[in-house]
């Protein structure tokens, strides 16, 4: 193979650096430069000639940073919260706590989901007011299972830890923690209740006397001109033969004529048991208080929130 030069390209930079350098320093460093080019055996000199070395003993390095000239001294910015760059840092952040504690503590002892303390987390909404994040309803629900998962820690070994992290996802005013007192006979001796039926609402007083009732301060014949419905306002003194022993005052709204006599039987109904608790059984029996305050009557179908009836196929 034939000996070949190096390029001029290479030449031009190093007689480029001879010039810029000026001190016996920058001297050592230049000797890593590849001053010779070796092709297998043979080598053949770059700086052969005496003007380049004369070169090397004006030679300078560069001049040391002074860090004093800077205002402030340039560094990396970290993040606090390591979901920083995330969509949801605060939520993100408040999971892998939650997460840290069920790992710290999942080898304590566990009662059952029934047994377990009944605890009102925060509604999605709230939770998202809490964070100031729009969470979706989906990663909620899974945040909230870690919840449930602490909170079913037997309550004689669960750490303050715990207990202090779990009442912050807690909404004020727990509905299971405050439970409305039972109702009692007032200072005149009625007893209230209140029954609801479709659109129709009635508020029920019941005091002993002689067999009076009055519905919105009329006769209950004004209101229900129909037998039925009068006896299914009553049916609860009926069939406990309480007609003769105690007086009704009505109130009732909403709704048609059918469903405010069958609110008037379920507000009396409760209304009754107050005065006389032992009647519960009987009237739970002949299916006065079984009814569901919360219960729509499904409609015909067709209509709005209709029932879907099956399709029959004639054969």
């Amino acid at each position: 193979m034939a000996l070949q030069r190096s390029s001029g390209l290479v030449r031009g930079v190093c007689e480029a650096v001879l010039r810029k350098a000026s001190t016996p320093t920058a001297t050592r460093s230049l000797s890593l430069l590849p001053w010779r080019t070796c092709r297998g055996k043979q080598q053949v000199s770059q700086f052969s000639s005496s003007s380049r070395r004369r070169d090397l003993d004006v030679i300078k390095a560069a001049p040391e940073i002074d860090f004093n000239k800077f205002n402030t001294i340039p560094s990396r910015i970290i993040p606090v919260s390591p979901a920083y760059f995330s969509g949801s840092p605060k939520f993100i952040d408040h999971q892998i706590k939650l997460e840290h504690l069920l790992e710290k503590y999942s080898l304590l002892p566990t009662s059952s989901a029934g047994d377990a303390p009944r605890m009102a987390w925060f509604k999605l909404a709230q939770f998202r007011d809490f964070l100031g994040e729009p969470i979706p309803a989906k990663k909620y629900k899974n945040f909230q299972k870690v919840l449930q998962r602490l909170n079913r820690i037997r309550q004689d070994v669960v750490p303050a830890e715990v207990r202090e992290t779990l009442n912050e996802y807690v909404r004020p005013g727990n509905p299971y923690a405050n439970k409305p007192a039972p109702p009692e006979v007032d200072e005149f001796g009625r007893a209230r209740g209140k029954g609801k039926r479709k659109e129709s609402s009635a508020v029920v007083l019941l005091v002993e006397g002689d067999g009076q009732v009055k519905v919105n301060d009329r006769n209950l014949v004004d209101i229900f001109p129909r037998v039925h419905d009068r006896e299914s306002a009553l049916w609860a003194l009926r069939c406990t033969q309480r007609l003769d022993k105690y007086n009704v005052w009505a109130k009732v709204s909403g709704g048609g004529v059918t469903g405010q006599a069958e609110a008037i039987t379920l507000a009396l109904a409760r209304a009754l048991v107050v005065h006389e608790p032992a009647l519960r059984p009987f009237l739970r029996q002949a299916g006065v208080i079984t009814v569901d305050a919360r219960r729509v009557e499904r409609k015909k179908p067709g209509h709005v929130k209709a029932r879907k009836m099956p399709t029959w196929v004639k054969r």
